[in-house]
This record gives C-alpha cells, structure tokens and sequence, in this order.
C-alpha cells in the first residue's frame, strides 16, 4: 500500500492540472466563437437542459440499500459468506436501479420530444 501512495499521488496531481488546464481552454474557445456571433445555447446540449441526476442518485442509493439488506439476510441465514453476500447484493441492485434510472429517462425524454 505504500509503494501505491506515490503513484496515487502523482496521478491526482496531473488530473488536477489537466483538468485546470482543460477548463481554461475551453473558456477561452467558448468566448471565441461568442465574440464571433455564436449564440449561447449552443453550449449547452438538449440532454443536458433536463438533467437527471435526483432521480439517478436516488435509485442509485436505494439499490445499494435494498442490497444492503439483502446480504444481510443472505449473511445472517448462511446462504452466502459475508463479503460475497454484501458485494453482489450491492452491485446487483445499484446496478438495476440505474437501469431503472435509464428506462425512466427514457421514456420522459421521449415524451419531452413528443410534446414539443
């Protein structure tokens, strides 16, 4: 673990300033094409003008709950070691709460589109 924290560090450092970097560039890219005319809706994408994110946090969490709960019981009543119980519980439902997530945007990005 501590032949790790080097490279860990390292790594955070250069995302960090590749990120810093990224942003200035593409301020000053945006202001180009302003000052060029452009109109400013064209930065902003039309999956991005309704977001999602309460509803796939939220199904994100209580999948991880309900498989909280679930390794649990299956820990506690010997079906399953403890940490293969909690693991693919948790993984199992935060993963079909986010593909809930995807159907249910889905479906109001269609309706969105269809009312428009």
């Amino acid at each position: 673990m501590i032949a790790l924290q080097p490279i860990l560090i390292t790594a955070i450092i250069f995302g960090f300033v590749y990120s810093t970097i990224q942003l200035f560039v593409r301020k000053k890219e945006r202001l180009a094409l302003l000052d060029k005319g452009a109109d400013a809706s064209f930065f902003i994408s039309p999956q991005k003008r309704q977001s999602f994110l309460a509803l796939k946090v939220g199904l994100l969490s209580i999948g991880v709950a309900v498989g909280v709960i679930l390794g649990s019981i299956l820990y506690n009543t010997g079906i399953m070691e403890e940490e293969a119980a909690y693991f693919s519980m948790i993984f199992l439902f935060g993963g079909v709460g986010l593909v809930v997530d995807h159907f249910m945007e889905k479906a109001e990005r269609k309706e969105m589109k269809n009312d428009n």
